[in-house]
């Protein structure tokens, strides 16, 4: 049946494309959803830290990682799942379209989600000088007055990164420090040092003021004498919240935060579902660890193939 495959992946980024890379090799037919193509690698910009690659860019590899795996046969869609179902070790998915394809396992790699603020006017401002990606919208404030939002090793990264491109940025945290690795830290320091970023601890956005476009945010306390802070766009870096409902729903084990909860083959606690990624509980977030997963969760969908074949009907023979 033509919606009727060995393994359904969700989730196109690291994880999932290096899923769907080793899946394929073990001649696996297999269909990956992603809403989201690349996760956040593909928008990380430049990587430094992936094995193999004095620096490759996120898209470029993600890109690389899609053509590896869709050589093998498999078949990736820019589509999202919207719901999911188990029947006697068939599972089934629906598409935001209401299409539905089904298979005998499954791996969840959908990643996370970037947490807002949570503030009045935040959602209406969303890409009107509100923005979620510092690699996709750095750019458009060449030469124009910004702030990050966040205290975490991402928010220090964003800075850097559109510090090449705005006239001034201003680094907000709640926190008393900083948390980033030291070598994004000490390149942010020298930006400091140039005056193009200024650090600005313990404080917080409690209002984002703008009809069309971002006109300023609100500072909880004064800085150089005002609570207002004129700014041509604004970067919310807080963290990010697991896209675990899909997984949730068919009975996966979640800890505390939301994360999947994965044995060492990226096993769940229900038979013939596996995950990778950010989505996985404990996990160093990283695109080489979610790769990782990926392929030993593959492997182990597998060895549950061989063992359990495709409880989903016939299906055409998988392509070579």
């Amino acid at each position: 049946m033509e919606n009727v495959f060995d393994l359904i992946i969700v989730g196109s980024g690291a994880g999932g494309l290096s899923a769907a890379l080793y899946a394929g090799r073990y001649r696996m037919r297999v269909v990956v959803f992603g809403d989201h193509f690349g996760g956040y690698t593909a928008v990380a910009g430049p990587i430094g830290n992936y094995p193999g690659y004095v620096e490759v860019d996120g898209f470029d590899l993600m890109m690389t990682m899609k053509e590896q795996a869709e050589a093998l046969g498999t078949i990736i869609k820019d589509e999202k799942v919207v719901g999911v179902t188990q029947n006697d070790g068939c599972f089934s998915v629906t598409t935001e379209d209401g299409k539905e394809y089904s298979a005998g396992s499954i791996i969840f790699a959908p990643g996370t989600e970037r947490r807002q603020l949570g503030l009045p006017n935040e959602k209406e401002l969303t890409s009107k000088g509100v923005h979620y990606c510092a690699t996709c919208d750095g750019p458009a404030y060449s030469g124009k007055i910004v702030a990050m939002i966040g205290g975490g090793d991402s928010s220090v990264k964003g800075v850097n990164l559109v510090a090449e491109y705005a006239k001034k940025t201003y680094l907000i945290t709640r926190s008393k420090e900083l948390r980033a690795e030291p070598i994004n830290f000490e390149r942010m320091q020298k930006l400091v040092d140039e005056g193009r970023v200024e650090i600005v601890l313990e404080n917080q956005v409690v209002e984002i003021v703008g009809t069309n476009k971002l006109e300023k945010i609100v500072l909880a306390q004064p800085l150089h004498g005002s609570q207002d802070l004129v700014l041509d766009g604004v970067f919310i870096e807080i963290g990010s919240r697991p896209r675990s409902e899909l997984a949730r729903s068919l009975g996966v084990t979640l800890d505390e935060k939301g994360h999947i909860l994965a044995g060492t083959t990226m096993e769940t606690n229900v038979p013939g579902v596996f995950a990778a990624g950010d989505i996985v509980s404990g996990t160093f977030k990283q695109s080489i660890t979610a790769a990782a997963q990926g392929a030993v969760a593959a492997t182990a969908a597998y060895q549950y193939h061989k063992m359990h074949g495709n409880r989903c009907g016939t299906r055409p023979e998988s392509p070579v």
